[in-house]
C-alpha cells in the first residue's frame, strides 16, 4: 500500500486536483474527498482478492490504473475512464453480480483516500494516480474481472 503524503484534507484535495488532474471536491458534511463518476471517470468495486487478480492482469498488459483499498470491507475500487456511453450488458452484469463486483453509476460519487483515512487504515491507495489519462477503460476492467473471476467460479 502506498500513501500520498500531506497533512490536511484541503491540501490532499488540492494535490489531487493539481498533480493528478482529478476533479474532486470535499463534502462539507462528511469531510470526505469525493470524485464524481461520469463521462471522465468510472469505477468498479470488487472483493480485494478479485481486485488483486484484476489489477495484476491489467498490469501484465500495461493498462493498470489507480486502485483504492477499503481494508475493513475487504474491497478494492479500480478507477477507469468514463462510464457514460459504455453500457454493461445483461450477461456481464449478471457475472459481475456473482463476483460481488459493482460498477459505479454515472452521477454517483466515490470517496478517495484522505490523510485521516490513510492514518487509520480505513481507505488507502494500492496504486495511486499518476496522471489523468493513465486509467484502464471500463471495458478492460470488466473483461479482466470476468476472465479471472470465471476461473475462480469454475473451481468452486
Amino acid at each position: 500500500m502506498r500513501t500520498v503524503t500531506d497533512s490536511t484534507l484541503e491540501l490532499r484535495c488540492v494535490r489531487y486536483r493539481r498533480e493528478f488532474c482529478l476533479p474532486v471536491s470535499i463534502d462539507p458534511d462528511s469531510r470526505r474527498i469525493l470524485l464524481r463518476i461520469g463521462s471522465a471517470f468510472g469505477a468498479v468495486t470488487m472483493p480485494s482478492e478479485l481486485g488483486e487478480r484484476v489489477h495484476a492482469r491489467l498490469s501484465e498488459v500495461g493498462v493498470s490504473g489507480p486502485v483504492v483499498a477499503h481494508p475493513r470491507a475487504k474491497r478494492w475500487t479500480l478507477l477507469t475512464t468514463g462510464s457514460v456511453g459504455e453500457p454493461v450488458s445483461a450477461s456481464a452484469s449478471a457475472e459481475l453480480f456473482r463476483l460481488y463486483a459493482t460498477v459505479a453509476c454515472a452521477g454517483s460519487q466515490i470517496v478517495l483516500p484522505s490523510p485521516d483515512d490513510e492514518r487509520t487504515g480505513y481507505r488507502l491507495w494500492i496504486n495511486p494516480p499518476d496522471h489523468v489519462d493513465h486509467r484502464p477503460t471500463m471495458a478492460a476492467v470488466i473483461d479482466a474481472a470476468r476472465s479471472v473471476g470465471a476461473r475462480k467460479l469454475r473451481t468452486l
